[in-house]
């Protein structure tokens, strides 16, 4: 288990504690010949651990960091006899890292803990025994029982029992989700109340819970453009300001009898004390990562900062249809009887479609519902691209699509409704046709819309079906372009051409859950996979996740990428402001080290406490 960090245990403060101890003495016989030594010691406890930090980069060949900074600024500020001031600035200055340390330090607990969904065992039933196993020992196709307040180790169909799940660490979901035999569980929700047997199907390592883990763990190497600038911006600005600290402190003396060297000495001390780059170095890359921690509370997985960064800079969004826009559940809408009942041409269909397992054919079986008697039906055939050709009770049935129909000279009805059609006839007479129609998701329409407030320009759709079929969502949604009857290879070009549309500055994001928008995905600005239903190839080749499988959280990680990237600027603007200000008052002798001590320390401090704003970010 993880030690539990306390911002003013003496524990883990003992040196800094000492060091302010003795500081006190030394102000107190600040005026006998001790104090000198008291204020020695002080200072070695308070900024010892710097020094040597320093002189070990130093050694490493990390010269210009802040730790030499301070310790060249405080031993400087002891050779001209400024002993409180010296040891002030650099108990100042471990007081500003404690608390910088128990910001960072609190930003990552609150990661860490809402990501801690790993489950420590699997309970395996072996026959009648059960057995305590990590999971990463457990095969597919084995079977777990998962007893009430227990967290589900791994994916799997639930084969007895019933229960309601805490998803909440997946998808940021509060309400329970209610479970029952056949559907299927993913690893780190928790199990509220019955006991359920699940026959696991992945391995640990390809399981929900590792491949979340994976993505936080790897979200932080991936460096946004603005930290990779302020890391490359400190390896410049740090040696300049030295050599400008070392010219302020020997080149005014020398053109004018009246500059006191020592004066100029403290000025230059002064000077490097402000320009200890710790507020830009310390905040920015706090602030991604908890910008990263907001998203992850609502359900969205970011793997690094420069995705985060991106996000704000998106202005055409182009999704998917299938399983994006729509729940990808096809249901029968419409049953349309030219002869006979709508319960006979719906029974007819059903074992017609018996033996297909297309999303289709499930639908209307189970929109019919009944037990099939499968010893009626005869030479079985798929038409490709067609239909079925089967035999039921003796007479030729066929259902398929109005190419079908016309093959065998039978005229059909037009529906008025996009959808898909399966048109029924038998021995060569018309039926009626059965309408099936992929459902829209709930929040769909929500979602163009809060794109658009969020400065969204375009919001496009892709898609293998139909062209009717599209343009129906399209109008339904409010799309501003739909392209249909593409082939994954197709959406691609697509998409090639939009980023040609697109200017430096502005990304274009792709949204899709399925194998086939994989090389889609990876080839957008920003890929976001739909990560509840998505494939494993979807979420892998994705920048962002959304474990909810809901459009809408688009928007969200949108809104949180600009607060995150408004802060960020936030503190760049007021620690170069301050440190401005202060570096020309030192240059001009007005600015003293304690000064100083506020334009690193104190602006340190205040753009860290900003930065941890991000990650208290309310769900809008």
């Amino acid at each position: 288990m993880e030690p539990q960090y306390s911002m003013f245990s003496f524990r883990n403060n003992a040196q800094l504690y000492s060091g302010i101890f003795l500081f006190l003495v030394g102000l107190f016989f600040h005026e006998t010949a001790y104090s000198v030594w008291i204020f020695l010691a002080a200072f070695v406890f308070a900024g010892g651990k710097v020094v040597i930090t320093a002189m070990r980069n130093v050694l490493k060949g990390e010269v210009f960091d802040e730790n030499f900074l301070m310790s060249i600024a405080t031993i400087g500020a002891f050779a001209i006899q400024d002993y409180e001031e010296a040891v002030a600035v650099m108990i100042f200055y471990e007081i500003g890292e404690m608390f910088q340390s128990y910001a960072v330090n609190r930003s990552r607990k609150s990661i860490s803990s809402l990501m801690n969904i790993r489950a420590d065992y699997a309970n395996v039933l072996d026959g009648e025994q059960e057995i305590k196993k990590t999971p990463e020992d457990v095969k597919i196709g084995e079977l777990i029982l998962v007893k009430p307040g227990e967290r589900v180790p791994l994916d799997g169909i639930i084969i007895k029992g019933s229960s309601a799940l805490d998803t909440s660490a997946l998808t940021g979901e509060s309400m329970p989700r209610d479970v029952h035999i056949d559907d299927e569980v993913l690893a780190g929700v928790v199990n509220l109340s019955g006991v359920l047997t699940m026959k696991v199907t992945k391995p640990y390592g390809e399981s929900t819970v590792s491949r979340i883990l994976e993505l936080v763990e790897n979200a932080s190497s991936k460096k946004a453009p603005m930290e990779k600038f302020i890391t490359k911006f400190a390896r410049v600005y740090t040696p300049s300001v030295v050599a400008l600290a070392v010219a302020l402190a020997i080149l005014p003396p020398l053109f004018s009898n009246q500059i006191h060297v020592m004066d100029m000495l403290e000025s230059a001390l002064t000077f490097l004390v402000v320009s200890c780059p710790c507020a830009l170095v310390v905040s920015i890359p706090l602030g991604l990562f908890a910008g990263i921690g907001a998203a992850s509370k609502q359900g969205i997985l970011i793997k690094g900062g420069n995705y985060l960064e991106a996000l704000q800079n998106i202005d055409t969004v182009v999704f998917d249809k299938t399983g994006t826009l729509t729940k990808g559940v096809f249901r029968v809408v419409k049953v349309d009887a030219q002869q006979g009942s709508k319960e006979a041409l719906l029974q007819l269909a059903a074992y017609g479609e018996y033996h297909s397992s297309h999303p289709i054919a499930l639908s209307i079986k189970e929109a019919y519902g009944k037990t099939i008697d499968a010893s009626c039906l005869e030479h079985y055939e798929e038409v490709a691209g067609n239909g079925i050709q089967v035999t039921i009770h003796g007479e030729k049935v066929l259902l398929g699509n109005e190419k079908l129909m016309r093959t065998h000279g039978i005229s059909t009805v037009p529906c008025p409704t996009p959808g898909t059609i399966i048109h029924i006839a038998k021995e060569n007479v018309y039926l009626g046709y059965v309408l099936i129609n992929d459902e829209m998701k709930e929040t769909s329409k929500q979602a163009i819309q809060e794109l658009k407030r969020n400065g969204v320009k375009r919001c496009i759709m892709l898609s293998g079906d139909r062209k009717e079929v599209g343009e129906h969502v399209a109008k339904e949604l409010a799309l501003d372009e739909v392209h249909m009857q593409l082939l994954p290879a197709d959406k691609v070009a697509r998409v090639e051409e939009l980023l040609q549309q697109e200017d430096a500055k502005h990304k274009l994001a792709f949204v899709g859950d399925g194998m086939n928008d994989a090389p889609v995905l990876a080839r957008a600005d920003v890929g976001v996979a739909m990560g509840g239903i998505g494939s494993d190839a979807a979420i892998e080749a994705a920048d962002i996740v959304l474990m909810k499988d809901d459009p809408l959280a688009l928007s969200e990680a949108i809104r949180i990428a600009r607060k995150t990237m408004y802060v960020l600027w936030q503190n760049i603007v007021f620690s170069l402001g301050v440190k401005g200000i202060v570096l020309v008052l030192a240059a001009l002798g007005i600015a003293n080290m304690w000064m100083g001590v506020f334009a690193d320390v104190g602006v340190t401090l205040l753009a860290v406490l900003n930065s941890m704003r991000i990650l208290r970010m309310k769900k809008k």
